[in-house]
């Protein structure tokens, strides 16, 4: 016989809010640094350091965990000599979701920071600006929608983690339990109508978000012609 809920889990959605937040915030300013990195600063090595940021893209999800498990694990020196446990915590989920939200932010910013002319830049050092002046008021504004689009799309890309956060921060119910999981969980029981309304939940925040981007794209190209 199937057993069906008529709540939500909230405890889930409480949890999986924090988490992706928490990421958004390490996403934006991580992800906007590598962008720049790979867009504007000629160095050796930056196709590796490119296929590295992508690389949680193509591996399984439980791959990325188990390398963030034996980074964060006790099996680190340094996390044995801080004392810090990050495991089997809802900073961990964080933790795993910004990894896998990173490589969406870097592939938009970089690319609204290609697109910017470097003459205009370059007209602002003639004029006297510093190189962070140049990045906050030249380079930022006019990159501002794939930014934006990034921080998005990583966003999104972190609410939906599972793999990973399974592996790092497991699936304790009202303390790492993502919604993700809870739906894992939910679909297991047999519960399918709590599962159906995370899913739900989960569907609309997606269309949602790409929506947004589909939109900020479509702004930065008619801009652009």
């Amino acid at each position: 016989m199937i057993a069906e809920s008529e709540e939500m889990n909230w405890s889930a959605f409480w949890i999986s809010l924090q988490v992706t937040l928490v990421a958004m915030l390490a996403i934006a300013p991580i992800g906007l640094a590598l962008a720049f990195l790979l867009a504007r600063v000629p160095f050796r090595g930056r196709m590796l350091v490119e296929t590295l940021i992508n690389l949680p893209l193509v591996l399984p999800p439980s791959v990325t965990g188990y390398y963030l498990l034996l980074a964060l694990g006790r099996s680190n020196p340094l996390i044995e000599w801080l004392g810090w446990q990050i495991l089997f915590t809802w900073q961990g989920a964080a933790i795993a979701s910004t990894v896998v939200g990173i490589p969406l932010m870097v592939q938009s910013s970089r690319a609204a920071i290609r697109s910017i002319d470097p003459v205009l830049e370059n007209a602002a050092r003639t004029l006297g600006s510093t190189e962070w002046e140049v990045f906050r008021r030249i380079t930022i504004p006019l990159a501002r929608r794939g930014i934006l689009a990034g921080v998005i799309l990583g966003g999104a890309r972190a609410l939906g983690e599972f793999g990973a956060t399974l592996m790092i921060a497991g699936n304790i119910p009202g303390q790492t339990q993502t919604l993700p999981l809870a739906i894992y969980d939910a679909v297991q029981s047999r519960r399918l109508d709590e599962a159906n309304r995370m899913v739900l939940l989960l569907t609309a925040t997606a269309l949602l978000g790409l929506w947004v981007v589909r939109r900020l794209e479509t702004r930065r190209g008619s801009q652009a012609d």
